[in-house]
């Protein structure tokens, strides 16, 4: 792919002027009543019914987060088991750069955003924890939520999904990002902001210059170069 500045300098520029809407105005401006709303929404009613309670450490269980996983891994596999086997070692070096560019996006995001705040759960003082109601392992509370990363990582993965299999996977993908990341939100571990703006900025700002650029292309081409085959392996066996 050539490089897409038309393209790349408008979403970088929404990023930074979604963040700035955010960051900029007194207690955020008109995002904190929906910040505010979407919280108290989903947890009002913790205190009434403990089924509710038990669903929600369940959807924010680590193991619920392995779920996700599996999630992506099947949509990929779904593309690998239809391709030959030099197609298939390129997927898994897709997926290997994808993570890549993953931790490379999300730690720039938490060391460059300026900023540092408690999850609602911590910050409300008439907030209920699911973790003080029942006896379960759970994520509900974070004394650093800004930006997502839970969220930035799912969203990532859906941008390599459009770039390299299509509209229909980015689709799929986009669905898996809603049903893992939200969870966090509806526990009060996380704002609706960490995801909608944090996570949303650092993928509009970083992703457009990897996938929008030869670069993305360029390290799969270098991993696909050094990369041991099957044939050098059983060469090496052998």
């Amino acid at each position: 792919m050539k490089t897409r500045i038309s393209y790349i300098l408008p979403l970088n520029i929404l990023g930074l002027a979604l963040f700035l809407s955010w960051y900029i105005p007194a207690n955020h401006g008109f995002w904190f009543p929906l910040d505010s709303g979407i919280f108290h929404f989903f947890n009002h009613g913790l205190a009434d019914s403990q089924a509710y309670a038990w669903f929600l450490a369940i959807i924010n269980n680590r193991a619920f987060d392995g779920c996700s996983l599996l999630a992506m891994g099947c949509l990929m596999l779904s593309f690998w088991f239809k391709e030959t086997e030099q197609n298939r070692r390129r997927i898994l070096i897709i997926g290997l750069v994808m993570l890549l560019s993953a931790v490379t996006v999300n730690q720039l995001a938490q060391h460059l955003m300026p900023v540092t705040r408690a999850s609602p759960s911590l910050f409300f003082t008439d907030a209920y924890r699911v973790s003080d109601l029942i006896s379960a392992p759970t994520k509900d509370a974070s004394k650093d939520s800004f930006p997502g990363d839970h969220g930035m990582m799912l969203l990532i993965f859906a941008t390599f999904m459009w770039r390299y299999f299509g509209r229909n996977a980015f689709k799929i993908s986009l669905l898996i990002f809603v049903v893992f990341a939200f969870p966090r939100v509806m526990i009060g571990a996380h704002w609706f902001t960490d995801i909608a703006v944090g996570s949303m900025t650092a993928v509009l700002i970083g992703m457009p210059w990897i996938l929008m650029t030869p670069l993305s292309d360029k390290i799969i081409a270098l991993f696909d170069q050094h990369l041991p085959t099957r044939e050098h392996k059983n060469q090496t066996n052998s």
